[in-house]
């Protein structure tokens, strides 16, 4: 089977869930010495040192970046340069390029199995037409991909309801987070134990909802994430850096140290309110830690509605002020069976690899 990986940064992977997604197939492909010629499509802008192979599979490069307006350009790139040389399985991941897919369907003996991603117009970054295109991408990706892959079922039902289209279902694997021996070197400014938040700093992962309610409570927060990346970010750590009980901490990406900072949280803030199965969430969910998240769909659905859940931040400050140690642990306990069971990397891996041999 010759397979190809598009549509993300690439390998090995620093940036986001996709990026994951793509390191840990090719991990998979690479530890089961499955019958696979696998290609990973990267920008080459995003990698001082490219080698042309990375646990078995071979690296191709393309000089535009893979986010923003240049991950359309990007994805139609890759797509037709892996139809040139012969890959016959595709795994798009993400719906960028997606309308050059019809095209494509044209090819004999090809097969497009493509993972839509979150409901990524309804963003608040993607407003005006940056939405209006991703939309139609959207709806490109659903009716010319052979398969629909939802990582959530609050996905698979806006793709039945919108599209009449059945998907598959396949979440983020998390346990590689467990994959590193924790690092706490930088950290002995922390306090021992702290409920803790980790995320892109962006409006929709109410982040200012979070830190609202924690001004108001005596509870330690440690905040995790890029705060200079945007006037979101940096209007809010000028309001809270200097409250003393909450720690803006920049951001963190070292695997070992970020295990660190996991390790000491006795209790984890989930704010995002868009997209699907959130790859923090699931990661977080593996150190049975207690999680209190926004109360989306898609949050409910990936905590199969066993976590503590919240709408605003008063929301948040009851359910701080109310949770017993007891409670706690029982909700951490439900997590780490949740992720056992639902988000490990090989079962996740031999789902992606079957769709695409079958």
């Amino acid at each position: 089977m010759k397979a190809a990986i598009l549509g993300t940064v690439g390998v090995p992977g620093t940036y986001g869930g996709f990026e994951t997604l793509a390191e840990n197939l090719v991990k998979y492909q690479e530890e089961k010495a499955l019958d696979v010629d696998l290609s990973v499509y990267c920008s080459s802008k995003a990698f001082e040192v490219r080698p042309d192979e990375f646990r078995g599979a071979s690296l191709r490069y393309v000089n535009l970046d893979a986010n923003g307006i240049q991950s359309i350009p990007y994805d139609i790139v890759s797509l037709l340069d892996a139809i040139m040389r012969g890959r016959k399985r595709l795994l798009l991941l993400g719906v960028s390029g997606a309308i050059v897919l019809p095209l494509l369907r044209l090819v004999p003996g090809l097969k497009i199995v493509t993972n839509v991603d979150g409901i990524e117009w309804r963003r608040e970054k993607w407003r005006g037409l940056a939405g209006v295109y991703l939309h139609f991408a959207e709806w490109v990706a659903v009716r010319a991909s052979h398969t629909v892959i939802a990582d959530n079922q609050a996905i698979a039902d806006y793709i039945k309801n919108a599209y009449g289209r059945d998907t598959e279902m396949i979440p983020y694997g998390g346990d590689h987070v467990l994959d590193h021996e924790p690092d706490d070197a930088g950290l002995e400014d922390l306090p021992e134990s702290y409920a803790l938040g980790l995320c892109r700093i962006e409006p929709e992962n109410n982040i200012d909802m979070i830190l609202e309610a924690f001004a108001a409570l005596d509870y330690p927060l440690v905040f995790v994430g890029n705060w200079d990346r945007s006037e979101y970010g940096r209007n809010l750590k000028t309001r809270y850096a200097g409250h003393p009980n909450i720690i803006i901490h920049d951001p963190v990406y070292e695997p070992g140290r970020l295990r660190a900072i996991r390790n000491r949280a006795d209790l984890y803030l989930h704010g995002h309110s868009a997209g699907g199965t959130n790859p923090a969430l699931v990661e977080m969910m593996h150190f049975g830690v207690a999680v209190l998240a926004h109360g989306c769909d898609f949050n409910r659905q990936t905590t199969e509605g066993k976590a503590l859940y919240f709408s605003e931040a008063d929301d948040i400050r009851k359910a701080v002020e109310a949770l017993a140690n007891e409670a706690r642990t029982k909700i951490g306990e439900e997590m780490l069976e949740i992720a056992r069971r639902r988000y490990t990397w090989d079962r996740i891996a031999e789902s992606y690899f079957a769709l695409l041999e079958n």
